[in-house]
């Protein structure tokens, strides 16, 4: 993977899957924006970018806020000169339940981050693509954008809509040299899954045999991707 040159704006960059995506991408020679509604968890993958030898520039961005994704998306295109990728990855904490259990607070706000985030974000870094002549956007999606998974209606909701969304911007942007696609992981060892399974250990007990390695994935096997 050769980077150098290139920029990228990345969104959930304080996670553990976007964190891991952010240092691949520095080593692979790309300046890195790093944005997360965490500012201190954005300024450390910026830290861990610059020791990765990468130019760096972090920053607050709630990506359910029109202003807030234009104005990162500004930042980082003047702070780099140009804006070649973006990677959505932000996510919030879903609670568990059935959509009776589900409030619609709860279920806004997810909606919000993971899929609305995408189109703002998108909608926000588009511009720069196109003038520039090219581009990659990149959502994170998942596995339980494909299949279903109890209590989990507004995440599995959002992220099979992340995966129809990206195909029809790859129609839309393909003509000015713009490639669109999802990643879907299956578990991974982050934070998110922490708060739902309290430690790594009990998430691989209760669902590692679930993934055809026996384990939860790695943020550092999603990198590469």
């Amino acid at each position: 993977m050769q980077l150098a040159g290139k920029a990228a704006l990345i969104s959930g960059a304080g996670g553990g899957i976007c964190r891991a995506i952010a240092v691949a991408f520095a080593e692979a020679g790309a300046a890195v924006a790093c944005c997360d509604v965490d500012p201190e968890a954005a300024a450390e993958t910026a830290r861990l970018v610059t020791a990765a030898s990468g130019r760096a520039l972090s920053q607050a961005c709630d990506v359910a806020s029109e202003a807030a994704t234009r104005d990162v998306a500004n930042a980082a295109h003047d702070a780099f000169g140009r804006l070649d990728i973006l990677v959505h990855g932000a996510a919030p904490h879903d609670p568990s339940g059935t959509v009776i259990e589900t409030t619609l607070a709860d279920w806004q706000r997810v909606l919000d981050i993971n899929l609305t985030g995408a189109f703002l974000l998108s909608r926000a870094v588009l511009p720069h693509m196109i003038t520039a002549e090219g581009g990659s956007i990149i959502f994170i999606a998942s596995q339980l954008g494909r299949v279903g998974s109890a209590g989990r209606a507004a995440y599995c909701a959002t992220k099979g809509a992340l995966i129809q969304l990206a195909k029809v911007m790859a129609i839309d942007h393909a003509p000015q040299n713009i490639r669109v696609n999802t990643l879907s992981p299956g578990a991974v060892e982050t934070q998110r899954t922490l708060n739902r399974y309290g430690s790594f250990a009990a998430a691989n007990r209760e669902i590692g045999p679930k993934h055809v390695l026996g384990r939860l994935g790695r943020p550092s096997e999603i990198a590469p991707a």
